[in-house]
């Protein structure tokens, strides 16, 4: 069983008549020393197999190729499955509608399976996970993860019914999304990686599939706990601003809320490995007076109905301004690190449509907020999309032979962050 502990990181001094308080949880696991007793798990690929995947061919056969990889890195017992998609669902291993314990003969049956495989028909995701869910539900108490792989739009379902699917299957698996090529949109693929608490990214070229496969599915066997809730309590008259993960990834996470009472909420976090991630809580409560203290939150780490670890979010009114006019250095870069994908979100979408003041306006911010938090990946990203005179001042150009699969790149990861660096003030 993993062990988690917390670091609660705020500024607790605020002054007279302030009411936000802010306070980032730093939630750390040590992955069970290792992996041991890892709990039961089970597994999905899910491929597209549309028309599109068969051109040209390579697409396809390198797809085969890294479900193979996939298949390999799943380890004994766990139960697992292959999905071929089109613009309907069907079980391409084990076709009897259950999933299979991995083993030396039903790792070699999958792939024999992956060579029937052909590019036909068209692409209904909604149906994929739907059958996801389906076989999911055949191995009761496991641990849920899926990979989907995409190369087009779901032209054959509507939004509503998308979103009526991924309400229905939320909490109960996790699911990675990767597109492949520059076909699908960053927006339909990152709405179900949120929803179902995976991660979204590009894939540009089909040959980089099977080592993109290979680092998703040995990180899902690397997790060493089922699954894990951030739980808020609140006293009375207070209420909660937001709760969103902050690292490695932005993710929301206030309208995920499941109300345990009036006071307490779980924010759902899926499944740990050794690993560390951070979280902006923001708290609204009735303003003191000074010297008044009070405990605005407790945030603990609930596995089932076992408490894993806890932090208290605290409040003090004081009249003296050098205490309460302080900014914690980790809720201001976290909260310059939501600005970041915020701009750069914004700043693409009005590119798309022709807004290029907007647009210029945006990215130009998004680049100052990169540099001044040194994160290098996300500007490397965003000078493939635009001329960059002066970084601290956001000063910008905007480029007119920015390639497709550049600005996807810097749309699919600009929700990826940087931690705050040692020694920052």
């Amino acid at each position: 069983m993993s062990t988690f502990t917390t670091e609660c990181y705020q500024n607790e001094y605020l002054p007279l008549g302030a009411s936000e308080v802010n306070a980032i949880v730093t939630v750390t696991s040590d992955g069970a020393a290792g992996g041991i007793n890892q709990p039961d798990a089970a597994e999905i690929v899910i491929l597209d197999t549309s028309g599109s995947m068969g051109v040209p061919r390579r697409k396809l056969e390198s797809a085969r190729e890294a479900t193979s990889v996939a298949i390999d890195c799943i380890r004994d017992g766990v139960a697992f499955g292959v999905i071929a998609g089109t613009d309907v669902a069907r079980a391409l291993y084990p076709t009897d509608g259950t999933l299979v314990p991995a083993s030396a003969q039903t790792r070699a049956e999958a792939k024999g399976a992956l060579r029937r495989l052909k590019g036909e028909g068209g692409t209904a995701i909604g149906s994929w996970l739907t059958l996801a869910g389906t076989l999911f539900a055949t191995v009761p108490g496991r641990s849920c993860h899926a990979i989907l792989l995409t190369d087009g739009e779901n032209q054959h379902e509507s939004d509503e019914h998308l979103d009526g699917v991924l309400s229905e299957l939320e909490g109960r698996f996790q699911c990675d999304c990767r597109g492949v090529g520059t076909d699908w949109r960053v927006s339909e693929l990152r709405r179900i990686a949120s929803a179902l608490l995976g991660s979204v990214d590009i894939i540009a070229k089909p040959e980089d599939m099977a080592g993109d496969f290979r680092a998703l599915m040995h990180t899902a066997m690397g997790k060493a706990t089922g699954n894990v809730s951030l739980r808020l309590w609140t006293p009375q008259g207070a209420s909660v601003a937001f709760v969103r993960q902050v690292a490695p990834t932005i993710e929301e996470l206030t309208g995920r809320a499941v109300q345990v009472d009036a006071r307490t909420a779980d924010y759902p976090t899926s499944t740990w490995g050794p690993e560390s991630r951070d979280y902006h809580v923001c708290i609204n409560v009735h303003p003191g007076e000074a010297g008044d203290e009070m405990l605005a939150g407790r945030v603990s780490l609930v596995e089932g109905d076992e408490t894993r670890a806890h932090a208290l979010v605290k409040a003090i009114w004081t009249e003296d301004q050098q205490l309460s006019t302080h900014i914690n250095r980790e809720v201001a870069h976290y909260t310059g690190q939501a600005e970041l994908a915020d701009c750069i979100q914004e700043g693409l979408e009005a590119r798309k449509e022709g807004d290029l003041a907007t647009a210029t306006f945006k990215l130009g911010r998004a680049v100052k907020l990169a540099a001044e938090s040194g994160n290098d990946g996300t500007m490397k990203l965003l000078q493939a999309v635009v001329e960059v005179d002066d970084p601290a001042t956001g000063t910008i150009r905007l480029r007119h032979d920015v390639a497709t699969v550049d600005e996807m790149s810097l749309d699919t990861r600009s929700t990826i962050t940087v931690r705050v660096g040692p020694g920052a003030t």
